[in-house]
């Protein structure tokens, strides 16, 4: 399965005894610090003597040993001047060729890094706290950005070729990977990762770390639980998703929960819950099942609540109507820069993909199916916070009404705590009837005061 290659194309084993050693998948990862020139001779010696393919089957415990034992040899072989720290970085990289994703493998071990964005074979960037920095991680070369885009490609059944130049995929992960290759891509091939956290905040976290007041945390748990419709507006990054994995930890765990997402990234910690996931046209150009596609079925599947990871096409006609009949407590994101332009941005979704359909009408719609717009923002140091929480009251002649309950005061002074940076706007909200049905009214009447 994994040897030396002899002259009629078959495999012999390389020796099985080795001195104890760390795995490379276990050490601390680096860039590695072995001479190019050095690392591809042996790289090609490696790659002459195994096959990849057979490789990438065998447990990681025993493809690091062997990866080893094959790079001591080939260094004792062709008597290349390198020490143990190189040989065991030169594993590390052959190990993360055959079963990552090449030298950026480290980082998806890394929790503070969220995003991962390579740039062609010579930059890579990470974003950490929300700020992006270059790293000194690079590829060999342009091909071999390609060979690992290729390979993730792969793990999803798709191919990148110059008839297939943008891939959608996911890693094992869970981490959501964009891939845009030449000819759309100039300067090679690019590579967008996107990790999620394994461990899930919830409000409680979120208010701790300065994401709103205490009293926005007491109204938007009653939110959740008293089955409110929900749309989180906000810009890339953030922080649309972090909130809406937090408000449906609330959900009472009796219900039944639907989430349909282009590209899983919900992780509900609830008993009940379907997740559907969209799937993308095949290289014949068929196979495409859209995020309106699931949002249809999902109403045959009996749904207490809808969660729809990002709305942005002709599903937002359906979700809407969901929620008008009988799916309260939906939710969903969008992107848009404010409280106001994400009901344009629904109002222009439901006009470009309905024929014949009038601005009225989709006004109508949106002023009857939702209570709250929470609006995110990402500030210049990359705090993630609420900026406002705004209700939407009623259609009004041709316009829709909504009122601010909560909104961003300002920056915490030195010593302040996060309820100094956020206020409540004093209004009633008009929803206390859908409250008082659950038998909340009391308890929003109380966080409102406080």
């Amino acid at each position: 399965m994994f040897g030396r290659k002899s002259e009629d194309g078959s495999f012999t084993g390389l020796a099985e005894e080795a001195d104890q050693y760390v795995p490379p998948a276990a050490k601390p990862r680096k860039a590695p610090v072995a001479p190019p020139d050095l690392v591809e001779r042996v790289r090609k010696q490696f790659f002459n003597r195994i096959d990849p393919t057979a490789a990438s089957t065998m447990p990681p415990e025993q493809l690091s040993l062997r990866i080893t034992e094959a790079v001591s040899k080939i260094v004792d072989e062709e008597r290349l001047q390198v020490n143990w720290v190189e040989q065991s970085a030169i594993a590390r990289e052959l190990f993360d060729d055959i079963v990552g994703i090449g030298p950026i493998e480290a980082l998806l071990s890394d929790p503070k890094v969220t995003d991962i964005l390579v740039n062609g074979a010579d930059t890579v960037y990470v974003e950490r706290g929300g700020r992006l920095e270059l790293t000194d991680y690079k590829f060999r070369d342009d091909d071999h950005v390609l060979e690992v885009a290729r390979r993730i490609a792969a793990s999803v059944g798709r191919r990148v070729d110059e008839a297939n130049p943008m891939v959608d995929a996911r890693l094992k992960d869970g981490s959501r990977v964009n891939v845009i290759a030449p000819p759309l891509s100039v300067y090679g091939t690019i590579i967008s990762i996107r990790k999620f956290a394994k461990d899930k905040m919830g409000l409680d976290e979120l208010c701790a770390g300065g994401s709103f007041s205490s009293q926005m945390r007491g109204f938007l748990t009653i939110a959740a639980r008293c089955r409110l419709n929900i749309l989180i507006s906000g810009g890339t990054g953030s922080g649309k998703t972090t909130l809406l994995n937090a408000l449906s930890g609330l959900i009472d765990e009796n219900e039944r929960i639907v989430t349909i997402e282009d590209a899983a990234e919900i992780a509900l910690q609830r008993p009940h819950v379907v997740s559907l996931e969209t799937r993308q046209r095949n290289t014949e150009g068929t196979g495409e099942v859209s995020q309106r596609d699931l949002l249809r079925n999902s109403l045959r599947m009996r749904p207490d609540r809808i969660i729809i990871g990002e709305v942005r096409g002709a599903e937002v006609y359906d979700m809407l109507q969901a929620m008008n009949t009988g799916h309260d407590g939906s939710m969903s994101t969008i992107h848009a820069n404010s409280a106001r332009d994400a009901l344009l941005r629904l109002e222009n979704l439901m006009l470009s993909s309905l024929a014949n359909y009038q601005s009225r009408g989709a006004r109508q719609q949106i002023a009857s199916a939702l209570d709250l717009v929470i609006h995110v923002e990402r500030g210049a140091s990359g705090r993630r916070f609420i900026r406002t929480i705004s209700e939407i009251v009623a259609m009004e002649a041709d316009v829709i009404t909504s009122q601010t309950l909560f909104d961003f005061a300002g920056e915490m002074e030195a010593g302040e705590g996060p309820d100094s940076a956020f206020r409540y706007s004093g209004a009633r909200p008009h929803f206390e009837e859908k409250v008082a049905r659950f038998g909340l009214l009391a308890e929003l009447r109380e966080v409102l005061r406080s």
